[in-house]
């Protein structure tokens, strides 16, 4: 039985750990023989000091191996997205990816602070079940080809335990702990074929460009060392994606963009929501199907003009219990609104996308903390993007809430201000 102690002392004097100590310390963690504190230091060792390459390639194999592994047969492919503000692009570039004949299953996460979650966002959608089981999840993809559910207890159960300790002691920040969370989890998920999304700026987690390479760099070799096929982007967050910023209304929007005639009605197609899917989805399918970038561009752009898109995640919401109809009528009820007027005329240079993340959290958009609820009528939807034009009193955003309308007012300053001319 290796020292734990030794462990971290090597690595807070920058040495390597070796795969077998890296094993067993994660194997007795998981099983509650190493105390919290010392994997706390450990993993404070690790944040100051590094890892290299092979070490967080053994610390994702373990993590990954403290759960179950799903496989699928045929081509298989996800895309994981650092998180950002009003970033619906899992709904669009997995259903284009699957209506290229791509199996998508998909770990979705949750909203925390100021980052929102494809889950909540899916279950604005009446009865859509967001938390399938593996079973349910294998069930869904073989017969819809995509599923999209937040990580069971099953999948790698010693990333949930690391975590929490993670995001209490100061330690999130470090590019080698968050490849193994987040490839430990997509890992197991069995996709053959990893397409990162790296975030970058002032609504992301990695504000440099910088910093945004580096993750991505980690996320792709650690994903080529154990076996999957990987590419990555770094895509800008400075600004929120799309108009809408939310829950009920970010889903409208995907489904505005998919090409769905109901959810288009009196909504602008975002086109750099379309840009940012669509090129995902191109690497998506050229490397799990193995043909050209070209010709996987081709494909892609014709299952989106032509539906194929659209079926594959009506189909999916449907398999997981979701109700479309009454999703359409939910987005009928009546809110609080107050729409957020400029006060100059000239170009939109910039809209900062943490002062609108700011504003739809506190409208009810997000969770300060988990466990907090959810208004999914809560939210903002921008008029502008940058590089159009306002004009004096012309509408900047819209701010929406389903109680507390008293905040409103106050918020509608904050918008007015995260836009630069």
């Amino acid at each position: 039985m290796i020292s734990v102690k030794i462990a971290i002392d090597r690595k807070r004097e920058g040495g390597a750990l070796e795969t077998g100590e890296i094993r067993e310390i994660v194997e007795r963690f998981s099983a509650g023989d190493i105390p919290d504190y010392q994997m706390s230091a450990l993993a404070m060792a690790i944040c100051c000091r590094g890892m290299d390459e092979r070490e967080t390639a053994d610390l994702t194999d373990a993590m990954t191996d403290s759960g179950e592994r799903i496989e699928w047969e045929g081509p298989s492919a996800d895309k994981h997205s650092t998180g950002g503000v009003g970033d619906k692009i899992s709904f669009l570039c997995q259903s284009i990816a699957c209506a290229c004949g791509v199996k998508v299953p998909s770990l979705t996460g949750r909203a925390l602070g100021l980052t929102g979650g494809t889950a909540d966002k899916l279950e604005t959608i009446p009865g859509f079940n967001a938390a399938l089981s593996l079973d349910e999840m294998r069930d869904v993809v073989e017969r819809v080809g995509m599923a999209m559910t937040v990580q069971t207890a099953e999948i790698a159960p010693a990333d949930r335990k690391l975590y929490a300790l993670r995001d209490v002691t100061g330690t999130v920040a470090s590019i080698p702990l968050i490849t193994a969370s987040i490839l430990s989890k997509k890992i197991a998920e069995g996709a053959g074929t990893l397409v990162f999304d790296v975030k970058r700026g002032l609504g992301a987690f990695m504000k440099t460009q910088e910093e945004a390479e580096a993750l991505a760099a980690s996320l792709v070799a650690g994903a080529r060392r154990l076996g999957r096929k990987a590419d990555a982007v770094v895509s800008d967050m400075d600004a929120p994606l799309g108009f809408a910023v939310g829950n009920a209304n970010e889903v409208a929007e995907a489904l505005a963009a998919l090409g769905s005639p109901r959810f288009a009605k009196g909504r602008r197609i975002p086109e750099d929501v379309i840009s940012l899917s669509l090129d995902l989805a191109r690497r998506m399918v050229s490397l799990a199907l193995s043909i050209s970038p070209e010709e996987a561009r081709a494909m892609c752009e014709e299952r989106l003009r032509s539906g194929a898109a659209l079926a594959k995640f009506e189909a999916m919401v449907a398999a997981q219990g979701g109700d479309l109809d009454a999703f359409e009528r939910l987005l009928l009820r009546p809110v609080h609104k107050f729409t957020v007027q400029s006060a100059k005329s000239g170009v939109v240079r910039s809209i900062d996308a943490s002062v609108v993340a700011k504003v739809a959290l506190a409208l009810g958009a997000g969770r300060e903390k988990a466990g907090d609820a959810i208004d999914p009528l809560a939210g903002v939807t921008l008029a502008l993007s940058r590089g159009e034009r306002a004009c004096v009193g012309s509408p900047l955003a819209t701010i929406t809430c389903s109680k507390s309308p008293d905040r409103l007012e106050p918020l509608a300053g904050e918008i007015m201000g995260a836009f630069g001319f």
